[in-house]
């Protein structure tokens, strides 16, 4: 994708706020966006780690189901979803690798979390970034 907008959510209402910002912004430049949620595993005893991984998957799912309905549906514009493991700023540069993105759009939430390697994630990738309050 040449025109792709990337927005990082983490369901809290700074990331819902920049994805309504970046659903007007796909729409306005005919971009395509892709809604990108990460998480992390910790290792558990007893083998725990399979059944947290389904749990936090059905979760996420379920969340991004939800923002799809709430502000994706009858937009207008062309969109995927993708919730993957890993840390934010691997997966924001694994995806302007394999896409070449316009914007990069978070909320105020998820950069406050995340500020150095998000910072080092910026600098490698190259584009514009917003963050929306």
């Amino acid at each position: 994708m040449t025109n792709a907008i990337l927005c990082a959510v983490d369901f809290t209402d700074s990331s819902k706020e920049a994805l309504k910002w970046s659903v007007a912004l796909a729409r306005d430049l005919k971009a395509h966006l892709t809604v990108l949620h990460t998480y992390r595993l910790l290792q558990t005893q007893n083998g725990e780690a399979v059944a947290m991984k389904m749990k936090t998957e059905t979760e996420a799912i379920k969340n991004l189901m939800a923002l799809e309905k709430e502000l994706l549906k009858g937009q207008d514009i062309t969109y995927d979803l993708k919730s993957e493991i890993g840390f934010i700023a691997d997966r924001i540069k694994e995806h302007a690798k394999k896409n070449k993105l316009r914007l990069l759009v978070i909320g105020k939430h998820v950069t406050t979390a995340n500020i150095e390697s998000l910072n080092e994630a910026i600098e490698e990738i190259g584009v514009p970034l917003a963050i929306v309050p």
